[in-house]
């Protein structure tokens, strides 16, 4: 995608800085936790993604013991 097309809003938002901040928990000893690099978990984190693997929700919300619905939200939600 070059730099002059814009992306198209996915609908979906990210909660996992909130949550991070909840636990006190970095994005950095996230990723250590769940074998997840910074770099994606950072573009989950600023609503960047545009797709997310099941396995990921899994890891992610297994290591902030939270569900799904708090990690993600749609939009019409918030």
């Amino acid at each position: 995608m070059g730099n002059s097309e814009v992306e198209e809003p996915t609908g979906i938002l990210c909660n996992l800085g909130a949550l991070l901040e909840k636990r006190n928990m970095t994005l950095v000893e996230l990723s250590e936790k769940i074998g997840i690099s910074v770099v994606n978990l950072s573009v989950l984190k600023n609503n960047r993604a545009r797709a997310i693997r099941f396995s990921t929700l899994v890891a992610i919300c297994g290591a902030l013991d939270c569900h799904v619905g708090e990690l993600l939200e749609t939009e019409n939600e918030s």
